[in-house]
C-alpha cells in the first residue's frame, strides 16, 4: 500500500553544531511500494529536530539498514509475511521487525479500516501506531519523538526492574552468608555491627563469627580481607566458613591460622591479598582468653573498676598471605571475673580524627573515644552504633573503609552460678551492661 510524502518545511533545515542538529533522528521506513515510498531524503520538526529518513522495500533490505544509528522503525502491516508459515498472522511482518530492533522504537502503519489491527500492534509491541490516509509530516514527527522517547523509558523500566531484581536476590544472598552465632549453653552475651564500604552493599572485605565448641570453649574471631569489592567480600566469607569448620575440628592458634593461609593462597587472585585475623579462645570458666594475633589491631577490654585498654598485642604474627612459612603465637591472657572486650576491623581507627586531612583517629583515639561512651551510660548495641556513628562524624563523612565491630560481655557470677544482686551494675561502670534488648547469642 502506498505511503503518501509528508508535507516539507520550508523552513531551513538545521546546520550541523546548532541546537536542532544536537538532537537528529533517523528513521527506517519498511514499506513494499516504490511508488509510496517515503521520498524526501529528512524533514524537519517543529522543535527543530531533523528527521533524516532511509526507506526499505522488504524486511531483508530492512534488517540491512537497521544500523545503532537508527532511532525509528515505520513498518508496513501490509507487508508480505516473512515466512511462508506465517501467512495467517497479520502482526508477523512487525514480529520480525521487533525480533531484529529489540532496542529500536517501532511504529506501525497500517489503513483507517484495520483499528483493531492497529491496536493490536500496540499490544504486541509497537510503540504507536499511524493510520495511512492521516499520515503527513507533523504528525509523523511528532510520532517519531513520542515513539523514542517512549522506547527510552522502556529501556529505562526495563534496566530498574532487572537492577532491582539483582539487589534483592544480593541482599538474600548476603544475609545468609552473614554469621549466626553458635553461643548455646555460654553465659557470654554477643553484639555486633557490620558497615561495608561499598555503597548499596551487605557484605564487604571485612568478617568475623564466635561459636562454643562441646568443651565449653567459645571462639572469637574478626578479620579483613585488603580490598573493598565483592571478590574481597567473597573470600572473606570463604575464610569465615573455614575458621568455622576448623574450630570445631579441634584446631586453634598456629595450627589453625597456617591452614586458613593455605586456603587463602588457594582462594586469592593474586599474590598481593592478604588478610588480617584476630581469634581468642575464652575459657569455659571464662576467666581466661588465647589470644592470636595475625597483622590485626589487638581487641579492648574493660574490666571492673578500670577503664578499658587494649589486650598486648607485642607477639603478633604477619597478616595471612604475606609470609609463606609464617607463625602465630597464641599468648594466654587474664580476663578476670566480668569483663567486656570489643573486636574491630582496622575501619573503626583508620579514619579521621576531625574530618578531612585530620590525623586518623588510631588505635589510642579509638580508646579515649569508647571511654568517653562508657562513662556516659553507653551499653550493649547501644555503644556499638555510638562508636560507628561518632566515628563517621570524626572522619567528617561516609567511611570509605568496611568496619565490623562486635562485643563479648561477662556478668560476674555470684557462687552457685547465679548473677549477683549487684553484677549488672558492676559490669555497666566499666563495660556492656545487661539489658533487655541485647539478648544472649542464640544458635
Amino acid at each position: 500500500m502506498p505511503v503518501p510524502v509528508p508535507r516539507q518545511r520550508t523552513e531551513p533545515l538545521a546546520a550541523p553544531g546548532t541546537p536542532g542538529a544536537a538532537g537528529d533522528l533517523t528513521l527506517l521506513v519498511v514499506e513494499d511500494d516504490p511508488a509510496g515510498a517515503l521520498a524526501v531524503p529528512e524533514l524537519l520538526d517543529a522543535a527543530g529536530t531533523r528527521v533524516r529518513i532511509r526507506t526499505a522495500r522488504n524486511l531483508t533490505e530492512a534488517e540491512r539498514l537497521l544500523t545503532d544509528d537508527v532511532h525509528c522503525v515505520l513498518v508496513d502491516l501490509a507487508l508480505p509475511a516473512p515466512r511462508a508459515g506465517d501467512g495467517d498472522d497479520p502482526l508477523a511482518p512487525l514480529r520480525h521487525i521487533l525480533r531484529l530492533a529489540p532496542r529500536h522504537a517501532v511504529l506501525a502503519l497500517a489503513a483507517s479500516a484495520d483499528a483493531e489491527l492497529a491496536a493490536e500492534a500496540v499490544r504486541v509491541g509497537a510503540q504507536d501506531h499511524l493510520f495511512r490516509e492521516e499520515l503527513d509530516g507533523r504528525v509523523l514527527s511528532r510520532a517519531i519523538r513520542y515513539a523514542v522517547e517512549r522506547k527510552r523509558a522502556d529501556v529505562v523500566q526495563v534496566k530498574l526492574a532487572e537492577s532491582r531484581l539483582r539487589a534483592q536476590e544480593n541482599a538474600r544472598l548476603e544475609r545468609g552468608l552473614l554469621p549466626t552465632p553458635l553461643l548455646d549453653g555460654s553465659d557470654l552475651r554477643f553484639a555486633a555491627r557490620y558497615r561495608p564500604g561499598r555503597s548499596r552493599a551487605l557484605l564487604g572485605g571485612d568478617f568475623y563469627d564466635t561459636v562454643r565448641t562441646g568443651d565449653g570453649t567459645v571462639h572469637v574471631m574478626i578479620g579483613d580481607v585488603c580490598g573493598h569489592g565483592p571478590d574481597e567480600a567473597a573470600l572473606g566469607v570463604e575464610l569465615r566458613i573455614a575458621w568455622r569448620a576448623l574450630t570445631f575440628a579441634g584446631l586453634c592458634g598456629d595450627e589453625l591460622l597456617s591452614t586458613l593461609q593455605q586456603v587463602l593462597e588457594h582462594e586469592r587472585e593474586s599474590d598481593e591479598i592478604f588478610a588480617t585475623l584476630c581469634t581468642l579462645d575464652i575459657a569455659p570458666d571464662g576467666r581466661r582468653a588465647g589470644l592470636c594475633l595475625a597483622g590485626h589491631p589487638s581487641p579492648l577490654i574493660a574490666r571492673h573498676g578500670r577503664a578499658a585498654q587494649l589486650l598486648p598485642y607485642e607477639d603478633g604474627g604477619p597478616a595471612l598471605g604475606l609470609l609463606p612459612r609464617a607463625r602465630w603465637p597464641r599468648r594466654q591472657v587474664d580476663l578476670g571475673a566480668a569483663w567486656s572486650l570489643l573486636m574491630y576491623t582496622d575501619g573503626l581507627i583508620e579514619g579521621r580524627s576531625a574530618g578531612p586531612d585530620s590525623p586518623r583517629l588510631g588505635q589510642e583515639g579509638m580508646v579515649d573515644m569508647i571511654n568517653r561512651q562508657l562513662a556516659t551510660g553507653l551499653r550493649g548495641e547501644a555503644l556499638l552504633d555510638a562508636a560507628v556513628t561518632e566515628v563517621r562524624s570524626l572522619n567528617g563523612g561516609e567511611l570509605t573503609d568496611d568496619v565490623a565491630v562486635l562485643a563479648l560481655e561477662r556478668l560476674e557470677v555470684a557462687p552457685g552460678g547465679v548473677a549477683g544482686a549487684g553484677a549488672g551494675a558492676r559490669a555497666g561502670a566499666v563495660g556492656l551492661e545487661a539489658r533487655p534488648e541485647w539478648n544472649r547469642a542464640r544458635g
